[in-house]
């Protein structure tokens, strides 16, 4: 039957005669079978006996099975077909519920699956499914190691801001270094498209009253700033209706600050917030309370209160005047402390500030004078910053006594990476009740990129990184925001919301570990990286990222001189202290002694999005893009202690 059935599909292509290989790409493409054509030419090349350019029927088929009918597709296959030729309703019940971990699957889902998949009519009317159709399922979306309800937003939107991770960018219209390089518009709506929902934007004086946007006293180029805001309107919902974050790094005089103003509500208009909302006077709104709403990130005058009575009314011309504390190394109060503080003496300075807040008797002198600058800000744009003040942060317990809920800090990667070793409570304590922002250190010129795991370990809502810079840091934030529908917004775990949590990603006590199993099994038509041939040497990373105690990395063997279907069988076991901010990434390389291993694809994810049973890992290069049908085949299996 699948031979009639092939041959009716294929025989009207070879009535001229032979295909060439172009040809030949086609028709596989139109059976069902995707292929990259670099694959298609080698084994075409391998099966043309004449070496012609051109091949016969009989050729052709040869070259269909050895891309559709995959050895280790063919061993599940026949360990659930009664005679090896086919799947009844109740075989394929029985794999997705003993292999694939389908819950409450019963002969009606087998029954969709088989009128997705069968590609024969008469099997496909019989309610049976073929090694032909089943190739296709598992080739297919619903095979894939990413879980499928993962693709949807399906976390609780109404918690606070502040208790998400926020997908953000750093120099958002650089798309190369930070010195030379050019800036331009195509870094806000690549971002935006990544589901990115914080975006900085350098603003600088202009020429003809038009502010522009640039990496300051450096030779990148310039772009108008309402050519920026257009280009970010244009996209902002394009990926994620959740709110967008615009962190605007203002060095504009007041009159163009007030252009910026003009701009942001004429091209945004209601989208833009620029009032309190009415149940949150006192609290941050929640991504569900702020869909498809703008919010400015800047220095803010005022009260919020203040700001509400003036609304509606005209601020042309009105400019007040802002103290801040000059830059200067940064030498709070935390860092004099070297040692790492225990979480009881840290639950000690809080009870004793508790008490002086209750008696009001707070310190006017704690903390250090440091020398200020007044800075002229216009009340047009300050008046539409409403949510997301941003405040220079001084230390974590002037924050406690003095901070307001509105206000949020940013802070260089360098002086955060020192408080997460000597703070670590302090800081996750801090990060529950205000919105952090990490940025890299000035010195990375070349846009490099730190990595952001380790401030997400601690709480950190916005970790900014360089998106035009591929690398492993981009990497794991592209594979962490692809949870919960890739909307830019992912609720953080309990022990990083709850006040009374004592967790510390160094200090791991009371978990409940998740054994995972990852049998990988295969590779298909992995990419050829610099190489025409198929016949490279190939090899699989598999590296855990998360708490320290979690981070390790295991590899295969070598496989020598397949990249087109080699096979591994082999089995790790990773215990994950804590699963919940884990992410997993599988990196194929191919091995060379001489010149080093060359990257060929990867693929990372959160832990707790791997779907369990045979699924497909889809790859990915090294900007990001898919190199389908690149992939891994793999069994996973894990469990919660």
């Amino acid at each position: 039957m699948e031979a009639r059935w092939f041959l009716l599909k294929i025989q009207d292509e070879f009535r001229g005669g032979k295909i060439n290989v172009e040809k030949t790409h086609r028709l596989l493409e139109k059976l069902d079978i995707p292929c990259n054509f670099g694959h298609v030419k080698n084994i075409f090349k391998d099966n043309d006996r004449l070496k012609q350019g051109r091949i016969t029927i009989e050729e052709f088929r040869a070259i269909y099975r050895t891309f559709a009918h995959r050895e280790e597709i063919a061993e599940i296959f026949n360990a659930y077909s009664e005679n090896r030729k086919i799947l009844f309703e109740n075989n394929l019940t029985k794999f997705l519920a003993q292999e694939q971990s389908r819950n409450k699957v019963n002969k009606a889902d087998a029954s969709d699956i088989i009128q997705k998949y069968e590609p024969i009519k008469e099997v496909k009317k019989a309610r049976q499914m073929s090694f032909e159709g089943f190739t296709r399922f598992m080739s297919s979306s619903e095979c894939l190691l990413f879980k499928q309800e993962c693709t949807k937003v399906y976390q609780d939107m109404s918690h606070s801001l502040k208790d998400y991770f926020i997908s953000s960018s750093h120099n958002t219209y650089l798309v190369s270094d930070q010195l030379v390089g050019p800036s331009n518009l195509w870094g806000y709506v690549s971002a935006l498209v990544k589901g990115c929902r914080c975006l900085e934007i350098d603003c600088w004086d202009g020429s003809q009253n038009e502010p522009v946007v640039y990496h300051g006293y450096t030779l990148t180029s310039k772009l108008l700033f309402k050519t920026v805001v257009q280009s970010i309107h244009k996209y902002a919902f394009m990926t994620s209706e959740y709110p967008v974050v615009l962190s605007l790094e203002n060095h504009c005089s007041p009159s163009q600050q007030e252009v910026m103003a003009d701009v942001l509500q004429t091209t945004f208009g209601d989208s833009l917030l620029s009032d309190l909302l009415d149940d949150y006077i006192d609290k941050l709104p929640s991504p569900e309370a702020l869909k498809f709403k703008v919010l400015v990130k800047n220095k803010k005058i005022g009260t919020l209160k203040e700001t509400h009575a003036r609304h509606g009314f005209n601020k042309h011309g009105k400019v007040e005047e802002l103290e801040e504390e000059e830059e200067q190394e940064q030498e709070e109060e935390e860092e004099e402390v070297k040692e790492t503080e225990s979480y009881d003496n840290f639950l000690t300075r809080l009870n004793q500030e508790t008490e002086m807040k209750e008696k009001k008797t707070l310190p006017i002198t704690l903390f250090k004078k440091k020398k200020v600058r007044k800075i002229r800000i216009s009340l047009a744009l300050s008046d539409l910053v409403i949510y997301t003040k941003a405040e220079k942060f001084k230390s974590f317990q002037y924050s406690r006594l003095y901070q307001q809920f509105n206000e949020n800090n940013s802070i260089g990667e360098t002086h955060a990476r020192k408080l997460s070793k000597t703070r670590a409570y302090e800081f996750i304590f801090h990060t529950k009740n205000f919105i952090t922002r990490i940025y890299p250190k000035a010195t990375r010129a070349d846009s490099s990129n730190f990595n952001p795991q380790e401030f997400w370990n601690i709480g950190c809502q916005m970790v900014a990184l360089n998106f035009q810079t591929p690398g492993l840091p981009m990497d794991l934030q592209n594979g962490k925001f692809l949870d919960n529908g890739g909307c830019g917004y992912i609720l953080k775990p309990q022990f990083l919301r709850d006040a009374k949590s004592s967790f510390n990603p160094s200090k791991i006590r009371d978990s409940n570990p998740l054994t995972l199993t990852i049998r990988l099994i295969s590779g298909i038509q992995l990419p050829l990286g610099n190489s025409s041939s198929n016949k490279i040497d190939t090899l699989v990373i598999v590296e855990v990222f998360g708490v320290p105690n979690d981070h390790v990395k295991q590899q295969t063997r070598v496989v020598k001189k397949n990249a087109f279907s080699p096979r591994w069988n082999e089995t790790f076991t990773f215990i994950i202290q804590v699963p919940e901010l884990a992410l997993i990434r599988f990196v194929v390389e191919t091995q060379s002694l001489l010149t080093g291993n060359e990257f060929l694809g990867q693929y990372t994810l959160p832990v707790l999005c791997m779907d369990k049973g045979y699924r497909r890992i889809p790859l990915c290069s090294k900007t990001g893009e898919s190199l389908e049908p690149a992939s891994l085949f793999v069994y996973i299996w894990y469990i919660r202690q």
